[in-house]
């Protein structure tokens, strides 16, 4: 078979949480089916790591999509262009994206839909784009793939889409994440916070990551706190508007917020296992890669206790209302005077993380895929 694959997030350097999903699934599965020919479509210059197997083509096809109007053009006139070129069976889409003005069988990876629920985070035409076009894909898609069992039934509810469509395939988390020495935490410490204890924050700095009221519960627990404790926020300004900016530059303790931008991952790596603990408190996740980052770190986690992050945390980390500032703060507050639970949190974090594998999650995706190659042969 012919698959034709959308990995225009495949960008060297710049991987993000859905690229993650691409590149940990899209190595394993092309390595793994030899029998199938792929084409990686592209939408600038690609890096040569990305071509995983002899079985890979990669391609460019223009315009680079990074606007609605550009996802339009690219979707709906460059793809099904390319994809008669190819004589593709089938268009797999792990971003979400399909193309509707193409007759090759689809499917897609549905990670979540937070533009449903919170519209009011996005740009104007972002979500004007996404809430026209993602239910038209949900009907599209021959099979949807999604990342929890929370996204699957926000799937079914949101666009009527039959259960027996959608498949589960949680994420994994990268393997380079491990527990680190006390000399490497250390030098992490002296390097981003003058040697403070810190509690991380990774990710996109996107509304729904609920960074407003982060700052505000950490100036809450900076009331309480002797030990200078800082906060560090690992991800690019991409967002940094509205709510966010208007948290940061009204807190007390704002001199105890770092923000270094995006770092390389192996830095990333020995930031993680030198926290105090991991706080991820979004009002929304598909599924929460940085709660595993933390588990497989040896580093304690605070979540949400909403969406899909009970589902990944299980028992392992300490839930809160995302909601509540209090909530968000009392949590931190336990985690930096309480060494007794941190240590019971790694402990479940080192049993929980082993629910979850990329190749767990590939073999899963592979079936799915095959479950969609069936209904179309």
């Amino acid at each position: 078979m012919n698959i034709a694959v959308n990995t225009r997030l495949l960008i060297k350097d710049k991987i993000e949480g859905i690229g993650w999903f691409k590149f940990e699934n899209l190595s394993r599965i092309t390595r793994q089916h030899p029998e199938h020919q792929f084409y990686f479509l592209f939408d600038r210059p690609y890096s040569e790591e990305f071509v995983f197997a002899n079985n890979v083509t990669p391609l460019i096809v223009n315009p680079q999509a990074r606007h609605p109007v550009l996802y339009y053009l690219w979707f709906e006139h460059a793809i099904p262009r390319a994809l008669n070129k190819l004589n593709a069976d089938l268009f797999l889409s792990p971003d979400g994206y399909l193309s509707l003005s193409s007759k090759v069988p689809s499917m897609n990876v549905f990670h979540d839909l937070s533009f449903e629920h919170f519209p009011a985070d996005l740009p104007y035409l972002e979500r004007k784009y996404y809430r026209y076009f993602f239910p038209k894909y949900a009907q599209k898609a021959i099979r949807i793939a999604t990342v929890s069992e929370y996204s699957k039934q926000d799937i079914v509810k949101q666009y009527g889409v039959d259960e027996e469509k959608v498949d589960l395939v949680y994420s994994g988390t990268n393997e380079s994440f491990k527990p680190v020495g006390e000399d490497v935490k250390n030098r992490i410490r002296n390097e981003f916070t003058g040697g403070a204890p810190y509690f991380l924050f990774m990710g996109s700095l996107h509304p729904r990551k609920n960074l407003a009221r982060l700052f505000t519960a950490f100036d809450q627990f900076k009331q309480r706190d002797s030990s200078g404790t800082k906060l560090l926020i690992v991800g690019m300004k991409k967002w940094w508007t509205g709510n966010i900016k208007e948290a940061f530059d009204n807190m007390t303790h704002q001199e105890d917020i770092i923000l270094p931008g995006r770092v390389e991952l192996k830095t990333l790596n020995e930031i993680v296992a030198s926290a105090l603990a991991v706080t991820y408190v979004s009002y929304l996740e598909g599924f929460g890669l940085p709660i595993l980052e933390g588990f497989h770190s040896d580093t304690p986690v605070i979540t949400s206790d909403v969406t899909s992050m009970p589902e990944v945390a299980g028992d392992a980390a300490l839930l809160v209302d995302p909601f509540s500032t209090d909530s968000i703060a009392s949590a931190m507050t336990s985690m930096a005077n309480d060494i007794t639970l941190r240590e019971d949190l790694i402990k479940k974090g080192r049993i929980q993380k082993e629910k979850f594998s990329w190749q767990k999650t590939s073999e899963l995706l592979w079936c799915s895929i095959e479950k969609t190659l069936e209904q179309i042969s």
